[in-house]
C-alpha cells in the first residue's frame, strides 16, 4: 500500500533492527504498558506479523511497517486487530520511532490504514485505545476523525503502576469517500 510519501508493506526479517531502533526504546514502550523491547524478542514479532492472519476471525491482525517511500529503512508500523467479527469491529494503534515525529508520517499511515479497514475489510466501527498521557497519538485519532468515547480510571497496570486510557472510535459512515470526516 502506498500514499504520497510512504510504503506500508508486511514486515520481514531484514526488519528486525529498524523495529529495535524504536520498539527498544523507553520513551517509546512508556505509553504500551509494558517494558521496551529485547532485539530477540523484535525478532519474534516480526517473524509472526510477517505472516499476516486472515481476516475472518477474533484476534486476526495485520501489522504494516511504515517505510518512507524516498529513504531505506522502517520508521514505525500501524497495527489492525480484528476485535469483534460479528460486530465488524477493529482496533488500530501505532508505534513509530520518535526521529520521525512531527512530520505528518503516523497521520498519512494511521489514515492510509483506517481507509483500508472501512473499505476493503468491511469494518464498521475503528477504535484506537490510548494511554490518557499520550498527546501525541490523542492528537493523531482526532486527525483520523476520530470521537473520545471513554476515559478509562486506572484501568492498566505496569511496573510505574496504574494507568488510565482513552478509547476514541469512529465509524465508516462518518469518513467520506475522500477519506476525511
Amino acid at each position: 500500500m502506498t500514499t504520497e510519501r510512504l510504503l506500508l508493506r508486511l514486515f520481514t526479517a531484514e526488519d528486525i533492527d529498524d523495529m529495535y531502533a524504536y520498539q527498544g526504546l523507553p520513551e517509546v514502550a512508556r505509553f504500551l504498558y509494558r517494558p521496551p523491547r529485547s532485539r530477540e524478542r523484535c525478532a519474534e514479532v516480526v517473524a509472526r506479523v510477517s505472516q499476516a492472519t486472515g481476516w475472518k476471525e477474533d484476534g486476526d491482525d495485520l501489522t504494516f511497517a511504515v517505510c518512507r517511500r524516498d529513504t531505506p529503512g522502517v520508521i514505525g508500523e500501524v497495527t489492525l486487530v480484528l476485535s469483534s467479527a460479528h460486530a465488524r469491529q477493529a482496533e488500530i494503534g501505532w508505534v513509530f520511532h520518535p526521529a520521525h515525529e512531527g512530520r505528518g508520517c503516523a497521520t498519512e499511515a494511521a489514515r492510509a490504514v483506517r481507509d483500508l479497514a472501512f473499505r476493503e475489510l468491511g469494518v464498521h466501527r475503528l477504535y484506537a485505545r490510548l494511554d490518557v498521557e499520550n498527546t501525541a497519538s490523542e492528537r493523531l485519532c482526532e486527525r483520523l476523525s476520530m470521537r473520545r468515547e471513554a476515559h478509562l480510571v486506572e484501568n492498566d497496570r505496569d511496573d510505574r503502576g496504574w494507568g488510565s486510557e482513552y478509547v476514541y472510535a469512529v465509524l465508516a459512515r462518518e469518513v467520506t469517500p475522500a477519506g476525511t470526516a
